[in-house]
């Protein structure tokens, strides 16, 4: 494993979304932090930078929310609000997991049990009001970088 620390504010989220996605080497990512650390600020420029124009909002009530991205699906899920794991079989989660498309995954804590073992993982932590800390955790060993350029065309 291998992880990578950054700083950032709002106004470099755009170029850190991009670096991120080139270091990914997997496409179920994990994203903690606690509330209102900007896992769906990040979300939103990851999304943008896989050129997906649409508006990205928080599924913390329909629970997953699909982008189209050019020769790819991302799924963003939250979980915050799952009350047990059978909430999650109820509404497919292994067909997402056997999907092969993209995963961004929130709260993922709740569900860890159904998790697959190659993932990468962001953590948030605030540090000011306007600077946060990302810890960025990859495997090394799924996607190469042309697999990840390839979305970004």
């Amino acid at each position: 494993m291998k992880t990578t620390l950054y700083t950032y504010t709002l106004k470099e989220i755009d170029t850190l979304a991009t670096t991120l996605i080139k270091k990914l080497d997997s496409k179920v990512v994990l994203f903690n932090g606690e509330m209102g650390a900007g896992k769906t600020t990040l979300i939103k420029a990851m999304v943008k930078a896989m050129g997906c124009d649409d508006i990205v909002s928080s599924p913390t009530f329909s629970i997953v929310n699909e982008y189209v991205i050019p020769n790819d699906t991302i799924y963003h899920f939250d979980f915050y609000r799952i009350e047990d794991i059978d909430e999650a079989y109820n509404f497919g989660i292994e067909d997402y997991f056997a999907s092969n498309h993209w995963l961004f995954i929130e709260w993922s804590k709740r569900i860890s049990s159904l998790l697959p073992q190659d993932v990468c993982t962001i953590d948030i932590s605030i540090e000011t009001p306007t600077n946060r800390t990302l810890k960025l955790t990859v495997n090394n060993n799924n996607l190469t970088e042309n697999n990840v350029k390839q979305q970004l065309v």
